[in-house]
Order: C-alpha cells, then structure tokens, then sequence
C-alpha cells in the first residue's frame, strides 16, 4: 500500500495548483482603491504575491479538470502551519489535516479500495492516516501551506496581459490574463490587493477561489491516527 499511496494516487491534484494563473472571491472592508489598475500585469501578480503572502489565514476552493481528472478541494490555511479541509478526485474524496510536521488524511472506502487495495480500506476506511509533511504526501502537504501554494500559483504563467476591471464575487477586481499558457487572475483593486479567482476554460481549465482572508481558523491534529511507517 505504502507503493501505491503518494504520487499515483495524489498527482492530479498537484496538478490543480500547477494549471493556470488565476483565482476567486475575497472581499475587504475598505473601499479605497490600492493603486494595482495603474501598475503593469506583472506588477499586479507581485503586489499580489506580497499580500497573500502575509495573510494570517485563507479559505480555497475550486474544480479543475487536469488530465481528464476532475479534481476538488476545499481548505482552509493558516500562514505558516497548516491547513484542514477536504478534497476530491474524481469524487473519491477525502478529508486533510496538517499540522507543522505532518499531514493527516481521512479517506472514503471507495478512495482506499482505488489507491491502496482491499486491505488498505479495510484498515483505513474511517481512519486518519499520518505521515511526514516532507515525505510521501508531501505533494499534499504543500496544497495546504500558505506560501508553497501561492507560490506556485502565481508564479505559473506565461506572457502576461492586464484585463479589465469588473466585479467578481462582490469584489471589485482587475484581470491579468496569460495569453501564453491560458487563464485569468482577478487581484482585488480596493484593500490590500489579494488574489481573488483563478479560472481557465479548455480540457485543462477550472476554477480556484480564495476568499474569508485572516478569519480565525484552529487546526488540530487528528486522535489515534494510523503512522504510514507502521504500514507494510
């Protein structure tokens, strides 16, 4: 089991963080714009790269087709600790944890028989398994750390042209599009200028929306959870 867990079972969805520049819904309580409809589109990424970067935590959420995967998630983060939330391949879902060092996941029935055998659901199906953040989920580990995500995300993309300026989810935005790889950031254009939706249409498209930025979120490492060093 310990074979088959990890890069087959998870790489779609590192994929969801690799497969456009993009994201959605924020919203901020101060109406005075931040001056990023007036910088160059790759001005407005790293001004966007440099909010995020400090928040105190972030709720994600999105869909993305990759590789004729469809890929779900729902997360909520904290800047420099982790992350909880669930998650989804091809609706074999499942649920996360990390913690500081480690990762935790709780998958279905189905998502165990698919990935690791009849023996694996029968020994994990409604358990959390634990393993290093650094170790054979740690393509997972970095889906739920502020900085490695944002980093890849906003940092993805080709030759960059700025938008226009609209509304997305409540919140004034401005796009920045990649003309070379597809996909379009929506940076807020009043309060610090966080990224607010990724989207991209075509068989590698989707949607990512980050929003509910430095809300309270408490994390807490699962009871009694299966080590993966114990598994054979």
């Amino acid at each position: 089991m310990r074979r088959r867990l990890g890069p087959a079972a998870l790489s779609a969805l590192v994929a969801l963080a690799l497969a456009s520049c993009g994201g959605s819904s924020g919203s901020s309580s101060d109406s005075a714009s931040n001056g990023v409809t007036s910088k160059s589109p790759d001005q407005i990424v790293a001004a966007a790269t440099h909010a995020v970067g400090s928040v105190d935590s972030v709720h994600v959420a999105g869909k993305v087709l990759s590789s004729g995967q469809n890929v779900t998630l729902d997360l909520n983060l904290v800047n420099g600790k982790g992350g909880k939330g669930s998650m989804s391949q091809n609706g074999l879902g499942f649920k996360i944890v990390a913690v500081g060092p480690e990762v935790y996941i709780n998958g279905s029935s189905a998502f165990w028989t698919k990935f690791g055998g009849s023996a694996a659901a029968g020994l994990l199906s409604g358990k959390w398994l634990k393993a290093p953040a650094s170790g054979q989920l740690s393509s997972l580990a970095t889906l739920t750390d502020v900085q490695k995500l944002f980093s890849q995300l906003l940092s993805s993309h080709g030759k960059l042209v700025k938008g226009k300026t609209t509304t997305v989810q409540g919140q004034q935005v401005v796009a920045v599009n990649d003309t070379t790889n597809g996909g379009t950031l929506y940076v807020a254009t009043t309060g610090k200028p966080y990224p607010i939706e990724i989207s991209k249409t075509g068989s590698d498209g989707g949607q990512l929306v980050f929003d509910h930025f430095n809300q309270p979120v408490t994390l807490t490492a699962p009871a009694k959870a299966i080590d993966i060093s114990q598994l054979k």
